[in-house]
């Protein structure tokens, strides 16, 4: 069984499975929450090596190294987002490769990905990402600042805006882990009460994607219980 789960489908299935119990004890419909796979810094070998067990959804924090493995990859039907901060010398590349942008956090950005959208493709998919814990080290859009953020790019029309998505401070403790994604959904929840068509909730990572599903998440975003730690700077 270790040498099993050890493999790419192993842990995939190891994944699944966390997943499943969490949904289970979250009462929800196990088709309510998608698996992100984070594949920053892994190459299109390993990407591709996930997709054969049937993942399809990927992750990925920079743009140049995406579309990389988004050329090896381009037989293969893979639904790419773009998770990592977005500079805006990035984000025509972003508004072009990419189905889903989780990460946007002012309007400067979201103007451009809406205009630089190219006109044959459905509207970019984004989330607007919430900093929760404060923390000046990450991005993201303040609490109080959200409702006016979510109305302007719920304007934009080369966008849709599905929700929301946060990367709280991190801590082992599953009480402050709830209480971090439960401020995320309350504001998803107040969102939607004043008329936004919001149904996605991206928050969740390896070490507490069970915290984020019992607290609402639709997709957790899982890199290291997938891929192993990671070799290279990320």
């Amino acid at each position: 069984m270790a040498g099993a789960a050890a493999t790419p489908c192993g842990r995939l299935h190891a994944v699944q499975a966390r997943i499943a119990r969490a949904v289970a004890e979250a009462g929800r419909d196990p088709a309510a929450v998608r698996l992100l796979a984070v594949s920053k810094t892994f190459g299109a070998a390993v990407v591709g090596g996930l997709a054969a067990c049937g993942q399809r959804e990927f992750g990925e924090n920079y743009v140049q190294e995406a579309l990389e493995k988004q050329a090896v990859l381009r037989d293969v039907s893979l639904v790419w987002h773009f998770i990592g901060p977005i500079q805006s010398n990035k984000t025509r590349a972003i508004a072009e490769h990419f189905s889903w942008a989780h990460s946007v956090d002012r309007l400067k950005i979201a103007e451009r990905l809406s205009a630089q959208r190219p006109a044959g493709l459905p509207p970019l998919q984004v989330c607007i990402e919430v900093n929760v814990s404060g923390e000046a080290s990450k991005g993201g859009v303040s609490l109080a600042e959200l409702p006016a953020l979510a109305e302007a790019v719920a304007k934009l029309s080369g966008l849709q805006l599905r929700g929301l998505m946060a990367i709280p401070a991190p801590t082992p403790d599953v009480v402050e882990q709830r209480v971090a994604f439960r401020q995320v959904r309350e504001q998803f929840d107040a969102l939607r009460a004043r008329g936004y068509a919001l149904d996605t909730l991206s928050m969740g990572m390896s070490g507490d994607l069970e915290a984020a599903i019992l607290e609402g998440a639709t997709i957790v975003r899982v890199g290291t219980a997938l891929f192993g730690e990671r070799t290279k700077n990320a």
